[in-house]
């Protein structure tokens, strides 16, 4: 890589920074001030090329995109700079040199709570892509003092702890005081007119100021270095003296402290008033914030909004930043003093919006009557929104009102963010190719047919350089010595990979690779969870979101199911596998945390059977986050997608197994459809009924007692349940499945699980075959390059942005 830095130029940013930060040389120094030194260095580095790269965007005029979402997973940043500048293997000889091992210093960083699951992964993955084939990017998100939160395990249940990665963790940020704007709450508007202008004027409102700061964002192959933009929100007045002075101190902070209320948590439990009230406010604050600074940047370039269309693409990453049409709208228009048609006309130009689910639940509605309050401006704008569109949709649908009705943004006191993101938006994709044709067919089959042109797909890809060149170092190694390096920089050239799927020597080295990749991981979890596993058993792995319709209940019935067969026969033909499961249910979310705590119980129930525990183990790792996955990605065998065929947008995890070496079970969806396509059904275990058979299921009416009547393993197991594990009856859950007041087994756990132990006989009974197994292994690494970020983002410039990159 071109003007990579020497040892020497090393040694001495880091002896600059221990001098100018701590006052202290290298032989005074600690491992954590090596470590915070040894950020600043790195950050130089990248504000070196960040400024650079900057440069060539304003000299070419180049279109930029800019990518709002309310998550960014962006994990530990320290290893991932180093790799992607190319310079690792120069600051661990230098600090070796210095007395410090850079594995040491890299477990000093913790994981920015900036995110929470697949979606701020995803985005994590596409900022990486962008900055890797040199695209101009900006990334909009808040800048949280907690994440989501710690979970901690206590005899099965679900702890919610403060996720505290602030203050120490803030050495990549560079606070910018200097482009700090003001976001508008409450209070009521009315219009004035003057010379032939409608001012808007705000009375009564609350003002909180947006801080921001920013982290560099490096690529792996491309010289780009793009920025994640965070908004911390800070009290306009900051301090009231008076009442200070009174003695009431906690009045004289009280509104500060209200306004830093907004960049306090990640996804505040929204199971009360106040809750839903809090995401209204930071969903606004996100996007008000970062519309002022795009525009001020676009103007401060081009001096002009006419072009805004040319020179920016918006993009919304699912529903939560949907409120940047409104408010675009009302910057152009009560800011600017753009005509309504022509700011419209700019908006559905600039805007485009990615739907990441089908469930009802999470297609954001807001009551009219609270938005209308918190949002007085933005609540008159969407009515007009709305009343522009329904008068469109009129036309086009002359007298069908129960479709317009359907369509319309405010209907029954509810303001639905998915319609507006729809109506405002000028492309609209879903994330696998199934979920975008049921998007079309289903959710937002009435939009489809008005603007048919407007969906289209992307499926989702994975920082491929991340997942397996960084995390996986000896599989890489191999892929270097077998099809070359190029794949590092070209996804694609993994297929190449293929060519080796029938050379012994080499699925031997895949043996070998996977073996050390499992004592690996067992070690790591021994020392930082306390937790020994065997890795001479079957990794098989379920690492996701808990939520009902991803199944994690499926899976623990088939545990059951084996463990059921154990305690008849400890001696049965059952090859020793080590379950783990890794997730977090949301604070208000019951059900997923009682099938937490299922799992935990039949893992200690486990635990008393000594014989029984040599073929069969359970595990829940507790507070999954993006270091443990890169840990666990390179050791799994058995990769648990097994969603309800039709529910499961795309997955991520799915694609970091693949390419890792893990092979797949799991039903038709989401990106499941087309990793069968890549691999061919041969190399993959799917099972189960399809979406369409979901819904034929559904409408003739779904009956969960029949399967557990005809089928007397899933009864013993579902049985079980009502005896319990460990000392704890789990009858509710049985209930659940068999004698719900509303709809019994809602995600179909029962009508799968034939299939799904049918299945798995098949994928235990090939893994003995150690050829086959590491022959459809690298099969499935050959395949996986197709679910690079890289092409993701490609397609989205091509043919959702008209983005091109900046090389010279």
């Amino acid at each position: 890589m071109a003007n990579k830095q020497t040892a020497s130029e090393i040694r001495e940013a880091l002896n600059s920074k221990l001098s100018r930060y701590f006052g202290i040389s290298e032989g005074d120094a600690d491992i954590k001030q090596i470590y915070q030194a040894t950020i600043l260095a790195v950050r130089d580095a990248l504000a070196v090329r960040n400024k650079e790269f900057e440069e060539k965007v304003t000299k070419n005029q180049a279109k930029q995109v800019y990518y709002m979402c309310m998550e960014f997973l962006i994990g530990r940043s320290l290893k991932m700079n180093l790799c992607n500048l190319g310079i690792e293997e120069e600051y661990r000889k230098v600090l070796k040199k210095m007395g410090f091992d850079l594995e040491d210093v890299y477990e000093l960083e913790a994981d920015p709570g900036l995110g929470n699951g697949g979606l701020g992964r995803l985005a994590s993955c596409f900022m990486d892509a962008l900055a890797s084939q040199d695209y101009p990017a900006r990334g909009y998100c808040i800048l949280y003092e907690y994440g989501l939160f710690k979970q901690r395990l206590v005899d099965g249940e679900q702890l919610e702890l403060p996720d505290i990665w602030l203050p120490d963790d803030q050495n990549w940020l560079v606070p910018r005081h200097d482009r700090a704007v003001t976001v508008r709450f409450g209070g009521h508007v009315r219009e004035e007119w003057h010379d032939g202008h409608c001012e808007i004027v705000y009375e009564n409102y609350d003002e909180v100021e947006a801080v921001p700061y920013d982290m560099l964002i490096s690529g792996g192959v491309g010289k780009a270095v793009n920025t994640l933009r965070l908004w911390k929100a800070r009290d306009i007045h900051n301090f009231n003296m008076e009442a200070f002075s009174q003695g009431q101190y906690l009045k004289a902070v009280e509104e500060n402290t209200i306004a830093e209320t907004i960049s306090k948590v990640l996804y505040p439990a929204d199971n009360h008033h106040e809750g839903k009230l809090l995401r209204l406010t930071q969903q606004y604050f996100l996007v008000s914030a970062s519309l002022q600074n795009i525009i001020w940047r676009h103007l401060f370039r081009f001096k002009s909004l006419d072009n805004l269309p040319d020179k920016v693409a918006i993009h919304i990453n699912d529903t939560h930043p949907a409120l940047c049409i409104p408010e675009l709208m009302r910057i152009l228009i009560d800011d600017h003093h753009v005509a309504w048609d022509k700011a419209w006309d700019i908006v559905t130009r600039t805007v485009s919006y990615t739907n990441h689910t089908v469930l009802p639940e999470a297609l954001e509605c807001w009551n009219e009557e609270l938005f209308a309050l918190k949002l007085p401006r933005i609540y008159a704008i969407i009515k007009e929104i709305n009343r522009r569109f329904c008068a469109d949709a009129w036309e086009a649908f002359m007298g069908d009102w129960d479709k317009i009705g359907r369509m319309s943004i405010l209907n029954k006191g509810s303001v639905r963010m998915a319609n507006l993101s729809v109506i405002g938006s000028h492309t609209v994709n879903g994330v696998s190719r199934l979920h975008s044709e049921i998007l079309k067919e289903t959710v937002f089959e009435d939009y489809n047919d008005m603007y048919p042109e407007r969906f289209t797909n992307v499926t989702n890809g994975i920082a491929h350089r991340k997942w397996l060149c960084y995390s996986n170092p000896r599989l890489a190694s191999l892929l270097d010595e077998t099809i070359g390096p190029e794949y590092r920089a070209d996804a694609a050239q993994l297929s190449k990979f293929a060519n080796f799927a029938n050379d012994s020597s080499v699925l031997a080295r895949l043996d070998e690779i996977k073996k050390a990749n499992k004592v690996d991981f067992a070690n790591y979890i021994k020392k930082t969870k306390g937790i020994t596993i065997d890795p001479n058993t079957v990794f098989d792995v379920q690492a996701k979101r808990l939520h009902e319709y991803k199944r994690q209940l499926l899976n623990a019935l088939n545990v059951i199911n084996l463990y059921v067969k154990l305690k008849e026969n400890p001696d049965a033909d059952i090859t020793p596998a080590t379950f783990i499961f890794a997730a977090k249910a949301a604070p208000g979310y019951y059900t997923a945390k009682d099938i937490i705590r299922l799992i935990c119980y039949i893992a200690a129930d486990i635990e008393k059977n000594p014989k029984i525990r040599e073929k069969l183990r359970v595990v829940f790792l507790e507070n999954y986050n993006v270091t443990l996955a890169e840990h666990l990605m390179p050791a799994a065998e058995v990769s648990e997608q097994i969603s309800l065929a039709g529910k499961e947008a795309s997955g991520t995890g799915n694609m970091k197994f693949m390419i890792n070496g893990a092979l797949t079970i799991g039903t038709l969806d989401g990106a499941n459809v087309e990793m069968a396509e890549q691999v061919g059904r041969d190399n993959i275990y799917i099972f189960g009924h399809t979406a369409e058979e979901v819904n034929e299921l559904w409408s003739k009416g779904y009956a969960s007692s029949y399967y557990y009547n005809r089928n007397p393993d899933l009864k013993a197991a579902v049985d079980a349940l009502q005896v319990g594990f460990n000392g704890r009856s789990f009858s509710d859950i049985a209930n659940y499945l068999l004698y719900s007041f509303g709809v019994s087994d809602p995600f179909m756990c029962l009508a799968d699980f034939d299939f799904y132990t049918e299945a798995r006989r098949k994928l235990f009974a090939d893994y003995k075959d150690r050829e086959k197994w590491n022959r459809m292994a690298a099969i499935n690494i050959a395949g996986a390059g197709f679910f690079a970020a890289d092409r993701s983002i490609k397609e989205y410039a091509e043919n959702i942005w008209n983005l091109k990159p900046v090389k010279k």
